[in-house]
């Protein structure tokens, strides 16, 4: 991974309204595009349902467009994805397959693993883009660390 001045990581919610969704693309495109232009090249996403993926799949269209952009996942544990549907583990491991790096924080589901994905994303970045909507989630915890650490936070919601 390059140095923590040319990250950006990802925290929002698994359930988006339908109706925000379409918005919260086309943001997520436009943040990405000023970080580029900025110097950011690596993008450290959580691979989570939702606006993960959402971000997920904006990296990976970033590169084939040329881009010089890195997708790192920062995975929970190894089996994320156990208890999703067979169209979501479909799609998670089709954007597996475009990343660059993946770093499992844990190897089996722990209760605080998704927590220490969180704090190692923050811990490796300068930049957060998030759509956050409900403070009192794990999407508001990782925000409230991220302030701590001084990231300059991107509120898309």
């Amino acid at each position: 991974m390059n140095s923590k001045k040319c990250t950006c990581c990802f925290s929002g919610h698994r359930k988006l309204s339908r109706k925000k969704t379409e918005t919260i693309i086309k943001r997520v495109h436009d943040e990405i595009d000023n970080l580029i232009q900025k110097g950011v090249t690596d993008f450290i996403c959580g691979g989570a349902i939702g606006f993960d993926q959402i971000c997920a799949d904006a990296i990976a269209l970033k590169k084939q467009d040329g881009a010089n952009v890195r997708l790192i996942f920062a995975l929970p544990c190894r089996n994320q994805d156990e208890k999703w549907t067979s169209k979501q583990k479909q799609k998670y491991r089709s954007l597996l397959n475009e990343a660059d790096e993946i770093i499992y924080v844990s190897e089996e589901y722990t209760p605080d693993c998704m927590k220490a994905r969180n704090i190692y994303m923050v811990d490796n970045s300068a930049y957060c883009i998030c759509t956050l909507i409900n403070p009192f989630s794990g999407t508001g915890q990782t925000i409230r660390y991220a302030e701590k650490q001084k990231l300059h936070i991107i509120n898309i919601a």
